[in-house]
């Protein structure tokens, strides 16, 4: 028999965690990646975020609630990388 969690970790910090990763990647594609091949690589670093909040989530160690953890991660990754690419797009269209 287990006994329960009486103050469980919390696992906002995990999700935050995987939303400063798509920051970092999005804004280092963004600079460092030539134009036309920022579309490829910003799949890549939402892919490389799934895999680090596949791998956060599980660190933790709980079930409970597994699902809506992973897809806040995920969901903001995406936000959070499309934001910027919609930033470095609105950002070369004013450099014509």
């Amino acid at each position: 028999m287990s006994t329960p969690d009486l103050t469980p970790r919390r696992t906002f910090g995990g999700i935050i965690a995987v939303w400063v990763l798509a920051a970092v990647a999005g804004v280092a594609i963004g600079l460092f990646v030539p134009a036309g091949w920022r579309g490829q690589w910003i799949s890549v670093a939402l892919g490389g975020c799934l895999i680090v909040s596949f791998a956060v989530q599980l660190w933790y160690g709980r079930s409970q609630a597994f699902i809506q953890r992973m897809a806040l991660s995920s969901l903001g990754a995406l936000v959070v990388l499309g934001v910027i690419t919609a930033g470095f797009a609105l950002a070369a269209l004013v450099s014509l």
